[in-house]
């Protein structure tokens, strides 16, 4: 098909008019056939039927994060359709047809931002020009309104009666389409409640854990308790006797821990009758190398050799050593945290149907791509022979990035005739986990005699699995403060486990925040200097801080630091919490935090309370963000945020596993507790900083100052320095 030429879709009930939406890397729009091939991926999104209905297909996948809602929001925004009169479709997986489907590093908005107002742009475009070769007048004298156009004269066409006619034109190019103005806007930076809402409150069927399928079984999947163990022997003539059970039988795996593990499948007809059958499963592991790891072994060698260079040089600034020696104040400090779970409240599941050698499946998973690779790789079935509907997640959070639940349940429908759903119970969800690896810094700095930082270092003790650090356990030379301090030294030192390990809500950025910005906390009333302007100095005046090598390379999430924009969000969240404006009586105080993740620039106030026996108590937390120009649904932004302030402190306040002998100790809620709605912050408050930059995601870059806020608030409160998470680890007594 030609440049011009457009997609005429007969095959929709009652005519229509559907719009194919394709791509060239540089950003040109042309049409095309979405079941044609050529060199373009078609994206097809947009559905008007003659009765004016209107259908927008979301393509990404959505596990509470609300791109469901907010990115059809942009296309209806350029569109001219009221928000009401819109049906949003859950697209299957079909990167052929949609190009790129992930959730993942708070990229769903940015990397669809300027396509899907181009393409809501183009839309309304063809009907304006609909209506104006149907009147035979110009199109300056058509304007698009409230899913009509409408002429100077006061004539009016409803989009439903123009579909036949914008079906036969050409689709313009980019260049021949305007965009909306933001001046313009009625829906983007409203509040708009999510798409879903009333599915879920009136819990009707729409996570993978609701799939249901005609003839459909039920498995459960018993891997060995310690990472990598493989099945020597099992009672499985036994359990097949069973109440409800169909089968039982052994996987191999492929031997890697993070995708097909070896194990037991037990496959019923119903959930009930798999688990209650998976209680007599009796199975002989060869517990293999792991068994002989622990996590207090590991801490145990850390701060033995923690004195001792690390094995690995991050970045190196200055002279570190010599500074020291000559700083006016020393403070030293251990940080440590430990590896945590991602806790999903719906845990992994996954449906697939083995069927005339097609392998179809349905799974709520983050990137499909990783799932369906693994599926073609592991099992040796072809791309064209898979087929895969994404489901809505119950919490993503970074877990449903790997694809090892899904891996299972495809490799257990292989041996089964019919459609089999596999579901993890939460002692499978938290004892084979994709962890945030644990970790310990040794901190050291050097203050000069105007209390200013002339030197920092730090060794960083991590874990890895085949010679890298886990997901998150990469300390970029980039990072704050590197680059900031002239003499400047971070070492890493790293343990090789079994462990598996994968990103958690903005990996890295989640614990190194926490750390970092605890101990500037230290210094700055090691000081004696006011911890807001100890921070604004140290930022600096200059407006961008470059990439440098650091002896470590350039660092990618921290490249391009926009130190204005960190500035302003820093001096703009403490005048909204009213920094330093009011004294706090003992045992209660205020703490502040600042954080540049996932191209977010986020600054955060915690005040607290602490009783004399040690209670801690958040009374309010203020949040303010800079995420670029637009806000795309203000509802959304805000439960972002809040979500992120929630877990956030969730998270520091009592969650961590225990690993020992190559196996996690906790196994459910009782043992590695939420957190509740009486220790949630008693007020959020968010506010947003509309800067002149691209508009970049929220799901992650409002979590990590959360911590050193509440933390530092602690030491204002009670004199207390929180240096270990979870803080159930730490006394905060105090008289």
């Amino acid at each position: 098909m030609n440049r011009r030429d457009f997609l005429k879709l007969s095959s929709l009930a009652g005519g229509g008019f559907a719009l194919a939406f394709c791509l060239r890397s540089g950003g040109e729009a042309r049409a095309a056939d979405s079941a044609s091939g050529g060199d373009f991926k078609p994206n097809a999104f947009v559905r008007i039927a003659p009765s004016g209905a209107v259908t927008i297909v979301s393509k990404q996948p959505e596990m509470g994060q609300g791109v469901k809602t907010s990115l059809p929001m942009i296309i209806a925004e350029q569109m001219e359709v009221p928000w009401q009169g819109i049906t949003i479709e859950q697209g299957d997986f079909d990167e052929k047809l949609y190009g790129g489907q992930s959730a993942g590093g708070s990229r769903s908005t940015p990397n669809n931002y300027d396509t899907f107002h181009l393409l809501g742009a183009t839309v309304r475009t063809m009907l304006v020009q609909a209506a104006a070769q149907t009147w035979g007048v110009p199109v300056a004298e058509c304007r698009a309104e409230n899913a009509a156009v409408i002429h100077t004269s006061g004539k009016k066409l409803a989009y439903g009666q123009l579909t036949v006619k914008a079906a036969s034109l050409p689709v313009p190019d980019k260049e021949q389409v305007t965009l909306k103005p933001a001046k313009d806007y009625k829906l983007l930076g409203k509040r708009i409640a999510q798409i879903d809402t009333p599915r879920i409150v009136t819990g009707q069927p729409l996570f993978g854990i609701d799939v249901k399928l005609p003839g459909m079984l039920y498995a459960v999947y018993e891997k060995c308790p310690v990472f990598g163990g493989k099945v020597v022997s099992a009672n499985l003539d036994f359990v097949k006797t069973l109440p409800g059970v169909k089968d039982a039988f052994v996987l191999e795996g492929n031997g890697k821990v993070k995708e097909l593990r070896a194990g037991v499948a037990i496959v019923a007809d119903s959930t009930w009758a798999a688990f209650s059958a998976r209680r007599q499963l009796k199975v002989t592991w060869d517990e293999g190398a792991v068994a002989g790891q622990s996590w207090d072994t590991f801490v145990a060698e850390a701060r033995t050799k923690s004195a001792q260079p690390g094995q690995r040089v991050l970045r190196k600034d200055g002279e570190v050593d010599a500074a020291l020696a000559s700083a006016a104040k020393t403070v030293s400090a251990e940080y440590l945290y430990p590896f945590i779970s991602h806790a999903n409240l719906e845990p992994q599941n996954t449906t697939a149907h083995w069927k005339d050698g097609v392998m179809e499946i349905w799974s709520p998973t983050q990137i499909p791509t990783i799932g369906t690779g693994m599926v073609n790789r592991v099992l040796g079935i072809a791309p064209e022979k898979i087929k895969l509907h994404l489901n809505r997640a119950g919490g993503g959070f970074g877990r449903r990035i790997g694809a090892d639940y899904l891996i299972e349940a495809a490799a257990i429908a292989m041996k089964v005739p019919a459609p089999v759903k596999l579901t993890w119970s939460r002692e499978d969800d938290l004892r084979h986990d994709q962890y945030r690896p644990g970790g310990l810094h040794f901190l050291k700095a050097g203050l000069d005699s105007s209390g200013r930082i002339s030197a920092w270092k730090n060794h960083f003790f991590t874990f890895g699995e085949g010679g890298s650090p886990g997901s998150g356990g990469s300390l970029s030379p980039d990072e704050f403060p590197g680059r900031w301090i002239p003499n400047y030294l971070a070492e890493q030192t790293m343990f090789e486990t079994g462990w598996p390990m994968g990103p958690w809500r903005a990996p890295g950025s989640c614990v190194f925040a926490w750390v970092f910005h605890s101990f500037i906390d230290e210094l700055a009333h090691a000081a004696g200097r006011a911890p807001l302007e100890m921070r604004l100095e140290l930022l600096g005046t200059r407006d961008e801080m470059p990439a440098g090598s650091g002896g470590g390379g350039k660092g990618k999430q921290n490249a391009g630091y926009n130190v204005a924009r960190m500035r302003n969000i820093l001096k703009f969240t403490a005048e909204k919490a009213g920094w330093g404006k009011r004294k706090f009586p003992k045992g209660s105080g205020a703490g502040i935090a600042f954080h540049f993740s996932h191209s977010g620039y986020f600054a955060q106030v915690a005040e607290v309370t602490v009783s004399k026996d040690g209670q801690l108590r958040v009374d309010r937390f203020v949040t303010g963000g800079d995420i670029g120009e637009q806000i795309v649904n203000l509802s959304g932004a805000e439960n972002q945020v809040e979500g992120s302030v929630v877990d956030g402190l969730g998270t520091l306040l009592t969650q961590e596993l225990n690993i020992e002998r190559g196996r996690v100790v906790q196994g459910n809620f009782h043992d590695y507790p939420l957190i509740r709605i009486t220790e949630a912050p008693l007020k959020i408050e968010t506010h947003f900083l509309s800067t002149k930059y691209p508009t970049t995601g929220l799901g992650e870059p409002a979590l990590p100052p959360v911590a050193p806020a509440i933390c530092n608030a602690i030491f204002a409160a009670t004199g207390k320095r929180v240096r270990q998470m979870p803080l159930s680890r730490v006394d905060l007594r105090w008289s």
